[in-house]
This record gives C-alpha cells, sequence and structure tokens, in this order.
C-alpha cells in the first residue's frame, strides 16, 4: 500500500518531535519534511516541490501565522490536504481557518490515537474535526437560518451530492459514485453553498446532519 507522506508546520520543535515520533509508529504514515514558520513551509512546497499527501500546521506562529499561510497555500493551488492542529479551540479561529479552506481543525490536547485516527481520515478526503468543535460548527450553521424549507431550493444533484457530503467524502469520491467529473462535483457544491447561506462544505456537512438528511456520524 501507499505509504502517505505528512509536512509538519510548528514553530515549536519539542511538539514537532513528538507529533514526528508518534507518526512514525505507523507503517502507512512518513513525515517528509518538517517547517518551522510559514514562510519555511511555502519555500519547502512551492520552491522545493515537495508535495505532501497531507499538512499539519499550527495556528500562531511568528511571522507568517496559520491562516495567512493556509491562504497562500489556497491561492497556490496545492493538492495537499491542510489540517489545523492548534491550541485554541476559540469560535472565531475554528470558524475562520473552515471558511479559509482548511480541511479539518484538530487540538493539540486530543488523545494521540485519535490524531492519529483523523490523520487517516485526512488523508482519505473526510473533513475531519476534533470532537469539542462540533459544537461550534453546529451552532454557526443554525445562526444561518437553514430552515428545512432550503432544501426546496435544492435541485436532485445538489441533493446528492450534499447527503455525500455529510458522509465526508472527497470531490474525487463523490464524481467516481455520481458519474460525473470533479469540476462538474465543484460548480454543484457553489451552488449549494449560495443556496443554504452556507461558507464551507463542513457547515453544509453538519446542515445535512441537523436537518437529519443522512444518520449522524459525526
Amino acid at each position: 500500500m501507499t505509504i502517505a507522506q505528512i509536512m509538519l508546520v510548528d514553530d515549536h520543535p519539542l511538539l514537532r518531535k513528538g507529533l514526528a515520533q508518534l507518526i512514525s509508529f505507523e507503517n502507512l504514515l512518513n513525515v517528509t519534511c518538517e517547517a518551522s514558520s510559514g514562510e519555511e513551509a511555502l519555500s519547502l512546497v512551492l520552491n522545493l516541490n515537495i508535495n505532501p499527501d497531507l499538512i499539519l500546521l499550527d495556528l500562531d506562529m511568528k511571522g507568517m501565522n496559520g491562516l495567512e499561510t493556509l491562504c497562500a497555500f489556497k491561492e497556490a493551488n496545492i493538492d495537499s490536504k491542510i489540517v489545523i492542529f492548534s491550541v485554541s479551540d476559540n469560535e472565531a479561529d475554528v470558524l475562520q481557518a473552515l471558511k479559509f479552506g482548511a480541511d479539518g481543525y484538530l487540538l493539540k490536547d486530543s488523545e494521540p490515537e485519535d490524531v492519529i485516527q483523523q490523520i487517516y481520515k485526512a488523508i482519505k478526503g473526510e473533513l475531519v474535526l476534533s470532537p469539542p468543535l462540533a459544537q461550534i460548527v453546529a451552532r454557526s450553521v443554525q445562526q444561518h437560518s437553514t430552515a428545512p424549507s432550503k432544501i426546496e431550493k435544492l435541485t436532485r444533484r445538489e441533493i446528492e451530492i450534499l447527503r455525500h457530503l455529510a458522509k465526508g467524502e472527497s470531490n474525487k469520491v463523490v464524481a467516481k459514485a455520481l458519474g460525473i467529473t470533479e469540476a462538474t462535483v465543484k460548480v454543484h457544491i457553489k451552488n449549494l453553498l449560495k443556496k443554504l447561506s452556507l461558507r464551507t462544505r463542513l457547515e453544509a456537512a453538519i446542515w445535512a446532519l441537523e436537518n437529519k438528511m443522512v444518520s449522524n456520524r459525526l
């Protein structure tokens, strides 16, 4: 089986070493590189053509912080999954990271086995979130006036895709399941987010669960 390559971005050497050691116990995971700042991480990926499957990105760093680094990666259209790995469970931090396109948000005080489990899920294209943060995202969804009647605004295809998003599936998986292209999936997601007054696919997934469109798996 293919070994997933992981990049660690954190300005605390001790934490990087501990996380790298934890990951080293997994046969299917490998820390391909580490960076102590957002600037260094960008240089490694953009200038040295390092292409990790997953980037674990700290939020609070000196110089270019995690959100700025996340935005820079997204603007550069890198293929890596990017998951915020932070001590902060502040609602604004969580929602902003997801709004800017993070593929998940994990807390550093999580149990080691939970972190590894979430890493595997993120690599497979699932949206990951530490359990204590689920209420934050759910509350944000509810505040966007997402009444069940809004389902009526969705097309049949958009509803199908919404149900797949609620299962944490990537665009590639959704496209294969529905027999359409990834580009078409992206268009449908953009449209359904607009109709539901939501900002991210994670919010859409939780909206679907809250409105019982699928069984609750979060």
